[in-house]
């Protein structure tokens, strides 16, 4: 069963790869077919004479700071919800529950009218800043917290060690499984991104990859299907995301492995 259900979720990237060595003809023709009648790279070669290495770089230094953002941010705003006392912490928590239920299209339009109010619009700083933190990281880091005991910290809070001196050199190496499984969920967001690129940018300077790609999707290259150049950029962008996953996938672990309880 588990068999069957992997190849009803791997079948359809199967199906991209096989189409992006055919020629036009070919994958228009023959669409689900995994063997090309004629392998070719040229949809490949077609796609580096775009703009890919522009959108790739900008993806880069996209993904990059929001995940070491979404890292940092989110476990501090996770321990100040689980360890500091102040008033209104339960409010600010429901709060992060209710904007956990929102769906995200809702958003879209406040999110633009923000950055454009901001003069953060068509710039590095409109598609990043909105992404430096999250509610779900929040939620993930503070239940991580929750369940480490409270105890664990009270030598060094004898020892005259601060707030931020507790969290970052006692709590925080404790939560490796826990900060690995927010910087894959972080990284994979970031670099998946498509609706904050497009309220925030509208230069081809700026573009991402996923931006990028669904200009390629539209047609902007000429008329024809253009599967192969379309799936090859597809196939691209999911190769570091799967590359990745399979390397940490031993660690995405119960995230209070390793916690203690009172």
């Amino acid at each position: 069963m588990l068999v069957l259900l992997a190849l009803v979720y791997i079948y359809p990237f199967i199906v991209s790869l096989a189409n992006s060595f055919k020629t036009d003809t070919d994958a228009a023709n023959n669409p689900v077919s995994l063997v090309p009648q004629t392998f070719t790279t040229a949809a490949y070669q077609r796609l580096f004479e775009t703009d890919l290495p522009l959108w790739l770089g900008n993806t880069v230094v996209v993904t990059v700071i929001v995940t070491a953002g979404r890292v940092l941010f989110d476990s501090m705003a996770g321990y100040a919800l689980s360890r500091l006392p102040f008033k209104g912490r339960n409010v600010v928590f429901a709060a992060l529950i209710a904007v956990m239920a929102v769906p995200p299209v809702v958003l879209l339009i406040p999110k633009f009218l923000v950055i454009k109010e901001l003069g953060m619009y068509d710039s590095y700083s409109g598609m990043i800043i909105p992404m430096l933190a999250d509610a779900a990281g929040v939620f993930i880091m503070r239940n991580f917290f929750e369940s480490v005991s409270p105890s664990i910290e009270e030598a060094a809070k004898i020892d005259g060690a601060g707030v931020f001196r507790r969290f970052w050199s006692v709590v925080l190496p404790m939560s490796r499984s826990a900060l690995i499984t927010l910087f894959i969920l972080s990284f994979q967001a970031s670099w998946n991104e498509l609706p904050q690129m497009i309220i925030s940018t509208q230069s081809p300077d700026l573009f991402t990859l996923t931006k990028g790609t669904a200009q390629l999707a539209s047609g902007a290259l000429s008329a024809g299907s253009q599967f192969p150049i379309k799936l090859a950029a597809a196939t691209l962008m999911t190769i570091p995301v799967a590359v990745l996953f399979f390397i940490f996938q031993r660690r995405i672990m119960n995230t209070t492995a390793g916690a203690t309880k009172e």
